[in-house]
């Protein structure tokens, strides 16, 4: 009698989710308080294995805070570029300790590579793009690999690209969860200063979005909050928010 065909391993390489899969999350929470989206995402695990993405910039308390509230272990990946502002440094320090948060990763960037690509350290005074890439997103990318989704504190009304933003989106085969998205500037105040949240030292200053500091500069009454990123250049984001395809679909564990 023949043996039976043997079944060919294969490997898992399918979308985490789709475009269903968002329309169903965003009509779910269409009317959601964020505080109950947060914890009710996170306590019943609708997104798997989720890690938020901090910059620690101006209103970066204001997401971090809501999720100690709901979980304090989530993990809160930095990226360090090598770039950041001391005082940006200092501020992440803060509220890790205040915010009692206990998953502060810090991403560094490769060293060969910004040897090789960015011998000078000058590469964002001539090509910004290149620069956020081998700083920001080639670092992140393995890190990511071994999650479902990210969580940003991205909100709509902070630049004209980001009207609009919906709570959840597909990027690439994983979900991009934006709990802030419809907060403005009067809310996010108010709740700095209902949980007594510090601000970024730079924000008084005139720095209403802080990314790295070559390419952070003040910003005029009347702009765009992120109008002072990247002044100059036909260049609105660093590229960790870009559709990206899906890569280390399967069960990667994250690398830490």
């Amino acid at each position: 009698m023949a043996e039976p065909a043997r079944l060919v391993d294969k490997i898992d390489v399918a979308p985490r989710f789709d475009a269903d899969d968002v329309a169903r999350l965003n009509a779910r929470f269409e009317d959601a308080d964020t505080a109950e989206m947060i914890a009710t995402v996170l306590r019943e695990g609708l997104l798997g294995r989720v890690a938020a993405v901090s910059s620690f910039g101006a209103e970066s308390a204001v997401l971090l805070h809501l999720l100690a509230q709901a979980d304090a272990s989530v993990p809160v990946l930095f990226i360090n570029t090598g770039k950041h502002f001391p005082q940006t440094l200092d501020y992440r320090d803060q509220l890790v300790a205040q915010l009692h948060l206990t998953g502060l990763h810090n991403v560094e960037p490769d060293a060969a590579t910004i040897a090789e690509k960015d011998e000078t350290g000058l590469r964002w005074s001539y090509d910004p793009d290149g620069c956020c890439e081998i700083r920001k997103v080639l670092p992140l990318e393995p890190v990511m690999a071994g999650f479902d989704a990210s969580i940003t504190g991205r909100k709509g009304f902070q630049s004209a690209t980001r009207a609009g933003l919906q709570y959840f989106e597909l990027d690439g085969g994983r979900i991009k969860f934006n709990p802030l998205a419809r907060w403005d500037k009067t809310k996010i105040d108010a709740y700095m200063a209902e949980h007594h949240l510090p601000p970024h030292p730079l924000v008084e200053a005139g720095y209403p979005s802080i990314g790295c500091a070559p390419c952070t500069s003040r910003v005029q009454p009347g702009e765009d909050p992120r109008a002072g990123r990247w002044r100059g250049w036909d260049k609105v984001e660093c590229g960790i928010h870009s559709a990206v395809p899906v890569d280390g679909a399967g069960g990667d564990e994250p690398v830490f």
